[in-house]
This record gives C-alpha cells, sequence and structure tokens, in this order.
C-alpha cells in the first residue's frame, strides 16, 4: 500500500503546524480510532473542519486501539483507517499515536481548537450530561486553547454499526441462543 502524503510522522506535522501558525490559520485536532468509517465520522469530521482553517486528525494505532476497545478491535489496520481519512476532503493531516489518550499529541502540537464528540464530556473531573470524560481538556485549556463538544449523530457509531452486523448475519442459531 503507496503511503499517503498527508499521513505524518510528529515531527514533521510539528513543522507543518508552525507554518500554518505563522500563517495566522487556525488548526483544529480531533482524534480517534475511526474503525470502520462511515457516515457518523464524515458529519463529525465536516463540522469540526467549519472550525478552523485546517484540521489534524490523531488516530489511535493498532495497540492503542486494542488497549481501549479490547482484543477484537480494530478491525481495520492504522495505515488503512489512517488512509482513508486522509483522502477525507475535511481533513488536512493525519497522525497515528500509540498512547491511550491524545494528551501528549495535543500538547506537542497544541491546536487552536480541540474537537470531541457529544458522548464525551469537557472535563475528566467533572463529566457533564453522562459522557465520557475528557482528560485532552486540561492540556488544551493549560495553554489557552479551545474545547468544542460537537452534537453526536444518534445512530451512527463504529460499534452500533457493528452489533447491526452480527445482528443481521448470525446464523438462526446464533439469533435465538438455541444450543
Amino acid at each position: 500500500m503507496t503511503p499517503s502524503p498527508l499521513i505524518y510522522a510528529l515531527p514533521a506535522l510539528q513543522k507543518l503546524r508552525a507554518g500554518w501558525r505563522l500563517a495566522g490559520e487556525v488548526v483544529v485536532f480531533t482524534n480517534g480510532v475511526f474503525d470502520l468509517l462511515h457516515y457518523g465520522h464524515l458529519q463529525y469530521l465536516t463540522a469540526a473542519r467549519v472550525l478552523g482553517d485546517r484540521l489534524i486528525v490523531g488516530v489511535n494505532s493498532d495497540a492503542s486501539t486494542r488497549r481501549n476497545k479490547g482484543p477484537l478491535r480494530p478491525l481495520v489496520a492504522e495505515a488503512e483507517r489512517g488512509a482513508l481519512l486522509a483522502a477525507l476532503r475535511p481533513v488536512d493531516a493525519v497522525v497515528l499515536f500509540d498512547t491511550s489518550t491524545a494528551e501528549e499529541l495535543i500538547a506537542a502540537l497544541r491546536p487552536d481548537i480541540y474537537v470531541k464528540g457529544g458522548d464525551y464530556s469537557l472535563s475528566a473531573a467533572q463529566p457533564s450530561g453522562g459522557g465520557k470524560p475528557l482528560p485532552e481538556a486540561d492540556v488544551v485549556h493549560g495553554y489557552g486553547g479551545r474545547v468544542e463538544i460537537i452534537t453526536y449523530l444518534p445512530g451512527h457509531s463504529t460499534t452500533e454499526l457493528i452489533e447491526l452486523i452480527k445482528e443481521r448475519y448470525a446464523t438462526p442459531t446464533e439469533r435465538t441462543g438455541a444450543a
């Protein structure tokens, strides 16, 4: 597979980010697994990109995904997930990362705006609305950046898609649980 020119190692992306900063461009950053890319992902990335001039997407490596999602994930390898994201119009750059959260990556890139979906909460210490804690928010606020939560598009998650596939393609025995 030919690597995408929009998938960067962190040092190269830091140089690119510095150039965007000098040009006065607003840089938006988001991150995730992006396993089984779907319409919800596209809507989310489009909404994130509208917030600034450039959109960087951090993609959890395969090892990071297994730690966060379990041994059966990801379904699609990191290089392929990165290439698919890099091919989307809203995305200006992709970077893979191996940590469980994007805190170190955000500290290194210092985006102007950090974006996550509505299934997250602004603070790890004080989750609101039942959303998952967002530990990266403290890093962003620490250097004066802004955090934006984008409304979650119900019915559009990889987990829901996996469950639907399992349900639709299960054998009759699997559906009823009969032995």
